[in-house]
């Protein structure tokens, strides 16, 4: 694999180790406040993720190296910035959420979230079709993360 790809991993690597490290940080602060809010019907159960969250994490890492590994230039410049972008979207949604209770604003950073991780889903699937199979979950996920997201703002 030449340097340019290997950046590429490295970067999206500790990308994904910053979502890892803020998600857990940011998340697990208010969980009281948390639990007092009306949860929609559609609120997955709690252990639900404990569950996808893992896999989330593990899939942007092993992704991020596939798509380094065979796609160059552009589309991994791509990659790395709605990555990015997206973890950011994502991180503050945690904090606006969590931290702030800005119901309607931690909305509004997770509609940002689910939109920039949609490039990575299209490059996902034209690496391979298995790659983009893989990626669905996260986009459903961070799509349902959205609508909750939402529901508890029209509190």
């Amino acid at each position: 694999m030449s340097t340019g790809r290997i950046i590429v991993g490295l970067l999206s690597t500790v990308i994904v180790a910053v979502y890892v490290y803020g998600s857990g940080r940011l998340v697990t602060t208010d969980q009281q406040w948390f639990r007092s809010l009306l949860k929609p019907a559609w609120q997955p159960p709690r252990f639900v993720p404990a569950l996808i969250w893992p896999y989330n994490f593990a899939l942007l890492v092993t992704a991020s190296w596939i798509v380094a590994s065979r796609i160059s230039g552009t589309q991994q410049l791509v990659w790395l910035a709605c990555l990015a972008l997206s973890v950011l979207a994502a991180l503050s949604w945690a904090s606006l959420f969590f931290k702030s209770h800005s119901l309607l604003p931690s909305a509004i950073a997770l509609v940002f979230a689910t939109v920039l991780s949609l490039p990575l889903l299209v490059i996902a699937f034209r690496v391979s079709l298995p790659l983009g199979v893989a990626f669905v979950p996260y986009q459903l996920w961070l799509a349902l993360a959205t609508s909750l997201a939402f529901s508890y703002a029209s509190q």
